[in-house]
């Protein structure tokens, strides 16, 4: 089945751009368009899109709201990513705590914003650079390393979680490690676990907001 996706901007312009890019891909299809945040829950529910292309500042609704309403209101979400202007935008580093997926910038390359839509369809990758994990180092606190203490990783769990804060996929992360896929899917599973997190997102999140990872 092609990935489905929901494009949320108040630019006409941006929409019709991002939807020209992604629909000349067999294995992608827009299910629909909306113009704000208010509109996105209505529609998730209705058109049930695996990924949803949502701006972060947006009128009535910005991106970081509609990300949490979304997030709590439906029992299987589709994956959000925030398409954004700058990439060190406080925003982005918020809608991501809040549960975003990821994030794409919208001077990428049509072959990047394809690549975005699929790889966080497959909720393999990670589009972290360096200064939204420079925004999540700054917002570290006392809690943030607590919890990350309580989570006792093993040593291969914290192997992990770093080569993922590095941004690689599963099967990057294999193949440094000389082991299997499904091993490596086995040791982030666990790691999402033990820190109770949602995705590899938050995951990373904690690990540069407490300490453990020291952005470069």
């Amino acid at each position: 089945m092609p990935v489905s996706v929901l494009l949320v901007d108040d630019e006409p312009l941006v929409r019709a751009g991002l939807r020209a890019v992604l629909e000349a891909q067999p294995d992608i299809t827009v299910v629909g368009e909306a113009a704000d945040g208010a509109a996105v829950l209505p529609m998730v529910r209705s058109l049930r899109p695996d990924v949803v292309a949502m701006d972060v500042r947006m009128p009535l609704l910005d991106g970081i709201e509609a990300t949490r309403v979304v997030l709590r209101s439906v029992a299987e979400p589709p994956k959000i990513l925030v398409v954004t202007t700058f990439e060190n935008d406080e925003y982005v580093y918020r809608a991501l705590r809040a549960g975003a997926d990821g994030f794409l910038l919208k001077r990428a390359r049509p072959t990047e914003i394809v690549n975005a839509v699929r790889l966080i369809a497959e909720g393999e990758s990670l589009l972290f650079p360096s200064a939204v994990r420079s925004l999540a180092a700054e917002y570290g606190n006392n809690a943030a390393r607590a919890a990350m203490e309580r989570a006792s990783l093993t040593e291969r769990e914290e192997v992990v979680l770093r080569l993922m804060a590095r941004g690689l996929s599963n099967a990057e992360i294999a193949a440094e490690l000389i082991v299997g896929t499904e091993t490596v899917k086995t040791h982030v599973s666990a790691v999402l676990a033990k820190l109770g997190a949602r995705d590899r997102t938050q995951a990373v999140i904690a690990a540069y907001e407490s300490g453990f990872v020291a952005p470069a």
